[in-house]
């Protein structure tokens, strides 16, 4: 089965093979990979999303609670996943989040209470 957003982008069979092994790879779930998503764990599933979200390189990713489903090990792993992402294609990430262990890791925080912006803060301040 081809994958139409990869065949757009007109890469080659391999190469997507290559990027959804890696992501799969990356994020902890490559041993997972011919199960169907009804035999995977929550925190699997969440983890899966977050290799789909990354497979195609994208210049930006939202990204609504993206640990909300995994314990401090795999929510570790998709984080430092991202920061590669950011890293290594310049992905800019933008989390909606309660999360404690996401918003330590941001550039940038924005606060919002009832719908309006309370504070901005920079790295580091954000803790």
């Amino acid at each position: 089965m081809e994958y139409p957003l990869l065949l757009v982008q007109r890469v080659a069979s391999a190469e997507r093979r290559r990027r959804v092994l890696d992501l799969l790879d990356a994020v902890g779930v490559s041993d997972q990979r011919d199960k169907y998503p009804d035999q995977l764990s929550g925190g699997q599933k969440q983890r899966l999303a977050v290799a789909r979200a990354l497979v195609t390189s994208p210049q930006l990713v939202l990204a609504d609670e993206p640990t909300a489903n995994l314990d401090q090990a795999n929510a570790s792993l998709v984080m430092s996943t991202m920061r590669r992402m950011r890293d290594t294609f310049g992905t800019t990430f933008v989390f909606s989040t309660h999360d404690p262990r996401v918003v330590s890791q941001a550039e940038v925080v924005f606060r919002l209470e009832d719908g309006r912006l309370v504070s901005q803060e920079t790295a580091g301040a954000a803790a």
